[in-house]
């Protein structure tokens, strides 16, 4: 997840220099000096070598300008910059919604991004790279290293908005869930997961409607069943193919100690409230926490962040779960940049911030979007003395200083 940025000094010279003037004698001249054949004091014109020189610094300064901008094969990517979810973008809210009472808020909740060059249709000069370099706040890498040789920029561009769009389908229903709201789903496999057991079982386009009997109305009641299965063991899928009801045995993967049937699915949600997220110069998943944090604070009356700046990254899951993101030092630095106190970082990006950490900046571990919602609301209450930071290990309780 978009999640994503010389001159010439004047070299005057005097007029034409006619031959053998370089080196013509001004001994025996007054004081107030004497002119040539052509009119002119002879001291006050260049020379040949003096002419030379400097076209020679002016065609070297124009090269080194020139070389400067040229195109390398690095990307370099440098702190972006950030919006407040509950404030404007362009001029119009970053959240609308429409269908239920929402609320103002005294303080702020950014999202961060990464300001990147090197991608496809998005060259990285020798100026920028020689930047990176220099600053502490920006990452250098080989291009081949970070996108794939046959990337394109309109690919390049899909992928992001997709991703984009995704997670704010996915930071409104998780934000609702959290809520307390029902948000219905159809669950549609698109495909089975290479690998998996799930191959050669499932078909694309079946319509996925219980687990072991228990049926499934939203996203969130398959998840919370398979939570309790234990990975390698059998389930039983439900699914409607072909208008008519199949059961499908499957024996469950893993990742990350979870139990996973192996398939994709498309969920398809009926949202029980309009939320209309604003965004379009903003690509990838990783602002999906913060978006889903902004929908909160704008559905309840309570002032959950009271004044304070609190930023933050992290992608969401419709589960509520937090995931990591890419380029988590850059905006711990662009946070800093913008007023923040305040940072939620994902629990998987602990260790990258150690040691990166602005000194006005406080981080704290998030893993979930409740834990994100009860850290802000212990900032806004002055009460955030035992939120968990990051150390090198990980998430890690700690008092603020």
């Amino acid at each position: 997840m978009t999640e994503q940025q010389a001159g010439v000094p004047d070299e005057r010279v005097g007029g034409p220099v006619a031959p053998g003037d370089a080196d013509r004698s001004t001994e025996g001249t007054g004081a107030t000096g004497t002119t040539g054949a052509s009119g002119t004091d002879p001291r006050t014109r260049p020379g040949r070598r003096a002419l030379t020189l400097s076209v020679s610094l002016l065609t070297t300064a124009a090269l080194a300008a020139a070389g400067l901008v040229l195109p390398v094969p690095y990307a370099v990517n440098s702190p972006g910059p950030t919006l407040d979810v509950l404030g404007e973008h362009d001029g119009e809210p970053l959240i609308t919604i429409e269908g239920a009472p929402t609320y103002d808020a005294t303080g702020e909740l950014r999202l961060t991004t990464v300001s990147a060059v090197g991608g496809p249709g998005y060259p990285a000069s020798v100026l920028d790279v020689v930047v990176g370099w220099v600053r502490p706040d920006v990452l250098v890498q080989p291009a081949e290293d970070v996108y794939a040789p046959d990337l394109g920029r309109d690919e390049l561009e899909e992928q992001n908005q997709a991703q984009m769009t995704s997670s704010q389908e996915d930071a409104t229903v998780a934000a609702l869930t959290q809520l307390g709201y029902e948000v219905p789903a159809v669950l549609t496999i698109t495909a089975a997961v290479e690998g998996s057991a799930a191959v050669g079982l499932v078909q694309e386009g079946d319509v996925l409607t219980a687990v072991d009997g228990v049926p499934l109305p939203d996203y969130g009641t398959l998840v919370e069943h398979l939570d309790q299965v234990t990975p390698g063991d059998t389930v039983t899928l439900t699914v409607t193919r072909d208008g008519a009801p199949v059961e499908v045995p499957v024996v469950t993967g893993e990742a990350d100690g979870r139990a996973l049937i192996g398939v994709y699915i498309d969920p398809a949600f009926d949202l029980p409230v309009d939320v209309t997220i604003r965004s379009e110069d903003i690509g990838g998943p990783s602002a999906g926490t913060m978006f889903a944090l902004g929908i909160i604070d704008a559905l309840t009356p309570e002032d959950e962040a009271d004044g304070a700046v609190v930023a933050g990254t992290g992608t969401i899951s419709v589960d509520g779960r937090v995931g990591p993101i890419g380029g988590i030092r850059q905006k711990l630095s662009g946070a800093s940049r913008d007023g923040a106190s305040w940072f939620l970082a994902p629990d998987a990006n602990c260790a990258e911030t150690v040691g990166h950490v602005p000194d006005d900046l406080r981080v704290v571990a998030v893993g979930t979007l409740e834990e994100a919602y009860d850290a802000v609301v212990a900032i806004g209450a002055g009460d955030a003395q035992d939120l968990p930071t990051c150390t090198a290990d990980g998430p890690s309780d700690a008092s603020a200083a």
